[in-house]
């Protein structure tokens, strides 16, 4: 399988992002980018990469995210390899909505398996599409900023971007 791979710089660190042309299939930081490459090949087997520019349009849609359009990435076209499990997940990550959060365990209860707070953590954790699946905004049930694959100084930017720091809410509703 043939992907194209465009790198841009953002606020917090050059992304990769990886596409067929029309749909996103990896995103990470260049600081990831091994992972990325683990992620392809688990997901997808044999894989080339082809510089690409914009494919798709997608970088200008993650460019327009960082310069403030919110929504930019929420219509970004994605596939991803994954198990069900996972792939059910990654689907309900993009129904958080830009400015709020979420637990693991509010994940667990809508996919519908109460339980599986730790398995959510889990594929959460092994989201090949950082950003626009948005598991950054994936909180702990306490509120405290749980792990983020692409660090936690990361997900602290990305939610207070999106106004959804939980303190930030807080001062919003006064």
């Amino acid at each position: 399988m043939e992907l194209l791979l465009d790198r841009i710089k953002t606020p917090i660190g050059v992304m990769l992002l990886v596409s067929d042309g029309e749909s996103l299939r990896a995103a990470d930081f260049s600081d990831y980018e091994s992972r990325m490459h683990r992620y392809l090949r688990l997901h997808y087997g044999e894989y080339s990469l082809k510089d690409a520019r914009n494919p798709g349009h997608l970088s200008d849609r993650i460019r327009a995210y960082f310069d403030g359009d919110l929504t930019a990435i929420d219509k970004i076209p994605a596939k991803t390899g994954g198990t069900p499990f996972q792939r059910d997940v990654w689907q309900r990550l993009r129904k958080i909505r830009v400015g709020t959060t979420t637990t693991y365990g509010e994940l667990a209860l809508q996919i519908g398996k109460p339980s599986a707070s730790r398995a959510v953590g889990m594929a959460n954790g092994s989201n090949p599409v950082v950003l626009v699946l948005p598991c950054h905004r994936v909180i702990g049930a306490s509120g405290a900023l749980t792990g983020y694959g692409g660090g936690l100084d990361r997900k602290r930017w990305l939610l207070n971007h999106e106004g959804a720091l939980p303190a930030q809410r807080e001062l919003l509703a006064k």
